[in-house]
C-alpha cells in the first residue's frame, strides 16, 4: 500500500492540494495532510503514519524537505520506516528504498549526516577554544556575586537562617548551604541537601 505524506509549514500561506495531487496521481491509496514546521518532530500526522506503516507499505512524499528539513530527523524517520519493513519513495528526487540504488542513496545520506556531525563538533570545539583565548568563560552565569556571597556569609554569622537568607536573594536554600560549606572548607555534597 502507498501512503503518501503532505506537509506545508504553519508560516507559509500554502495549502497541501498540489502535493496531494502528485502523491495521488502516483498511486497513494491514502495521503495524511499536514500543517507544521519541518523542523519539529512532534508532528501528529507524520507520527500516526509511522505507526500504521506495515510490512511491504511504501511512505511516499512530493519531495524530501515535506519529510524533514534536517538531514538527522530524515534518518531518524528513515529508520522507523525501515523497521516496519516498508519502504520509502520520494517523488521529485527519484529516490526508492525498494531497489539496491535506493538503499545506497539513503546509505550515502547516512555518511554525509555523519560527516555533518562531526564537522559541527569541529566547529563548535574551535569556536570554544577561541572564545576562551579571549578570555570569555563558558557555563552558566553564576546567580550570585562574590560580594553577595561575602554577604550572605555576614548574614549566616549573624544568626540568620539559610532559609531566610535564601528568600532575601532569591535563590534556593540549598545555594545558600553551598555558600556555608565551602566558606568551612568543605565541598559541598551533591547527593545530600541540608
Amino acid at each position: 500500500m502507498l501512503l503518501g505524506y503532505a506537509r506545508v509549514s504553519k508560516a507559509d500561506d500554502q495549502d497541501t492540494a498540489a502535493q496531494v495531487s502528485a502523491l495521488e496521481a502516483a498511486g497513494c491509496t491514502r495521503v495524511y495532510e499536514e500543517t507544521a514546521s519541518g523542523g519539529r518532530w512532534d508532528r501528529p500526522e507524520l507520527l500516526h503514519l509511522l505507526d500504521h506503516l506495515r510490512d511491504g507499505d511504501a511512505l511516499v512524499v512530493w519531495k524530501l524537505d515535506r519529510l524533514s528539513r534536517s538531514l538527522k530527523d530524515l534518518l531518524h524517520i528513515l529508520e522507523k520506516i525501515d523497521a516496519a519493513a516498508a519502504t520509502f519513495r520520494s517523488l521529485t528526487e527519484a529516490v526508492d528504498t525498494a531497489g539496491p540504488a535506493g538503499r545506497m542513496m539513503m546509505q550515502m545520506l547516512g555518511s554525509f549526516a555523519e560527516f555533518e556531525r562531526a564537522m559541527v563538533r569541529e566547529r563548535t570545539r574551535a569556536g570554544l577554544t577561541a572564545a576562551r583565548e579571549r578570555g570569555r568563560k563558558g557555563g552558566r552565569r553564576p546567580k550570585l556575586l562574590a560580594h553577595q556571597k561575602t554577604e550572605i556569609l555576614g548574614m549566616l554569622a549573624a544568626g540568620r537562617t539559610a532559609a531566610d537568607v535564601a528568600r532575601l536573594f532569591r535563590v534556593h536554600r540549598a545555594t545558600i548551604s553551598r555558600i556555608a560549606s565551602a566558606a568551612r572548607g568543605n565541598p559541598p555534597d551533591a547527593k545530600s541537601t541540608p
